[in-house]
């Protein structure tokens, strides 16, 4: 089954998304994929739509962020990307209020997860901006700083605004709240797609090639339930798991009851919902450096033990 390639472009208002995007848009047009676009921003009238330019499937999101209010909504748009178009990637353009790790949780949806490869997020930094942060509000500080943290792949964007120096200062405080993602100065967001599409590669040897999950800050692990598990053994599971496991979703049947349950786990605390028809079992984890071969085996291992 071909898998859509899914990458999120996070940042401050005003650091360049924007411009980053149309950069992409137009290599991958002259690279012949077809890509859609997801634009999400806070007012209800759209600013960006009219720069994406004509045959590129577009869905927005208004009046509220992919990571509060609009969760629903955004599962609804993308599934009808994916369902009317054969797409190479798609890419989310996040509103600069959008925290990664509720974005990432945002476009997991269970119901269609398989279908797509999440590639990492992308984050913007307007150096200018980074450079007078102490002028703003601790709260936007820590959404800076929590942008950085998780990003994969870190644009220095405006470089020509700030001195050699500076960047080199600059470049520091960064790469010490992330020292594994790829960090580019940059001016109007440029950059080649090839850089992008390889920022998850992971070469050992020369040549033997990593799992693109052996180096994310944020992993994305898809289960499919075979069977119903028993909810104690569930629970029991849940009460083990790892703080690094910050979210979950997903449809889960268990040996009690005729339909599966919608579940959601969030920091710890899970919440259960009785469905009164039959859903795709799929399960959601969301989390930082996870291994992923440990968590779907234990998961295995509880449908062996119900069916036993």
């Amino acid at each position: 089954m071909k898998t859509t390639e899914v990458y999120i472009l996070g940042g401050f208002l005003g650091s360049g998304k924007t411009t980053l995007l149309r950069n992409i848009l137009k290599q991958e047009s002259e690279a012949g994929r077809k890509v859609a676009v997801l634009l999400n921003e806070l007012g209800s009238v759209s600013v960006d739509s009219g720069l994406i330019g004509d045959g590129v499937p577009l869905k927005e999101l208004f009046d509220g962020c992919i990571c509060c209010t609009i969760q629903d909504k955004l599962e609804v748009q993308l599934h009808e990307l994916l369902t009317e178009n054969e797409l190479d990637a798609v890419y989310i353009e996040t509103t600069g209020a959008a925290h990664p790790v509720e974005v990432l949780d945002g476009i997991m949806s269970p119901i269609f997860a398989k279908k797509l490869e999440y590639k990492g997020i992308i984050t913007v930094v307007d150096l200018l901006r980074w450079r007078d942060r102490e002028e703003l509000s601790p709260q936007l500080r820590q959404l800076l700083a929590e942008q950085i943290h998780h990003a994969d792949f870190i644009l220095l964007n405006k470089a020509d605004m700030v001195s050699e120096m500076e960047a080199a200062q600059l470049i520091y405080t960064i790469q010490a709240l992330n020292t594994d993602a790829v960090c580019l100065l940059t001016e109007y967001a440029a950059v080649s797609l090839a850089s992008l599409q390889q920022m998850q590669r992971k070469r050992h040897n020369g040549h033997q090639k990593l799992d693109v999950h052996d180096h994310l800050h944020l992993t994305a692990i898809v289960h499919t339930f075979e069977d119903a598990v028993a909810q104690t053994d569930f629970e029991e599971w849940l009460r083990a798991l790892p703080e690094t496991v910050y979210r979950m979703k997903g449809y889960i049947s268990f040996t009690h009851s005729q339909y599966p349950h919608l579940f959601q786990y969030s920091y710890g605390m899970p919440m259960y919902m009785n469905e009164m028809m039959k859903m795709p079992l799929n399960i959601v984890m969301i989390g930082e450096k996870l291994d992923k071969e440990m968590l779907i085996g234990q998961l295995k291992a509880l449908e062996a033990k119900a069916a036993r």
